[in-house]
């Protein structure tokens, strides 16, 4: 790879390929239960960034690894978002109408549908990693080691447990609500939110890229640091782009943690500290990768993409 490595071109192509092995992992949406089928297609092929299966590729790239190989098993990382979108989304949690430009799955396969289809979509995840005939070259350690990175990611350490407290630390929504809450506002507990919520899964994309590519510890631990901050690079310019984000383009309502008053960054700092804060966090996963020179070109161009973008 060059130095002058053309980004946008870079991202669309590693999308297209992504796009095309999601519609083949999938089930046949004829297959009964047909609509369970239907409904992971809807959500899953509606589009969307690829950031995560994208991030495992290129951390594979630099560590001297095969990215056209491990692809197969990178779908996994979009599985697990595609699911926790649709659980997010529901009136139980976030209760939003819309994603990514079009009605969200519960709206139109019910609430009892998109449930299921968000649980399918988790356990096809594992079942793609663990499967031995995706990837057979692949020695049984490293195929454990992503299982377990992408499981602790998911799970009450990662994910789900930042998506509670997402939930509840924020003022409850009456005062009829007396449901058990979760900590307090402070920059230390919003920071704890993103690590865990998006963090977490972006992290574990970088370690599964590295570890299917055979990285070395020191490369493993590089890449960890640089997973670390750009998954909260991440999240923070979710946040900012909540409050002054264009909804055309990114396919949703904004302004919606401000009326579910959600504790974010922008709420805490504001926005132009929010926007410094990102870009340092994109500093330090420059500076985490410096070592891989040319071979970390597309690592780099995600990091500052990451912060740049609109959507």
């Amino acid at each position: 790879m060059t130095l002058k490595l053309d980004l946008a071109t870079y991202l669309d192509d590693r999308r297209v390929a992504i796009d095309h092995a999601l519609r083949e992992a999938l089930p046949n949406p004829e297959t009964p239960p047909a609509l369970l089928h239907q409904a992971m297609e809807y959500s899953l092929l509606a589009g969307g960034k690829r950031i995560r299966p994208i991030l495992a590729l290129a951390s594979c790239e630099a560590v001297d690894g095969d990215p056209d190989r491990i692809l197969p098993l990178a779908l996994s990382l979009e599985f697990i978002h595609t699911y926790s979108l649709i659980h997010d989304d529901l009136p139980a949690m976030d209760d939003d109408d819309f994603r990514r430009g079009q009605p969200t799955n519960h709206r139109v396969y019910g609430e009892d549908v998109a449930i299921l289809a968000g649980d399918a979509l988790h356990a096809l995840a594992f079942a793609r990693l663990a499967d031995p005939v995706v990837c057979p070259e692949l020695d049984s350690a490293s195929r454990l080691a992503a299982v377990y990175e992408l499981a602790t990611a998911a799970g009450s350490l990662g994910l789900v447990g930042g998506q509670v407290m997402d939930l509840r630390t924020t003022p409850p929504s009456s005062i009829d609500d007396d449901r058990p809450r979760e900590g307090g506002r402070s920059i230390e507990i919003v920071e704890g939110i993103h690590a865990r919520k998006t963090g977490a899964l972006i992290r574990a994309a970088v370690r599964i890229g590295a570890i299917l590519g055979d990285a070395t510890p020191t490369q493993y631990d590089a890449l960890s640091r640089y997973g670390d901050a750009v998954g909260l690079a991440f999240q923070i310019v979710d946040d900012v782009l909540d409050v002054d984000g264009n909804p055309n383009e990114m396919g949703k309502a904004t302004g919606k943690d401000h009326d579910r008053l959600k504790w974010t960054y922008p709420d805490i700092v504001g926005v132009p500290r929010s926007r410094a804060i990102a870009d340092a966090c994109v500093q330090n996963a420059l500076d985490a990768v410096s070592p891989f020179a040319s071979r970390a070109e597309a690592l780099r161009g995600i990091a500052r993409y990451i912060v740049d973008r609109k959507i």
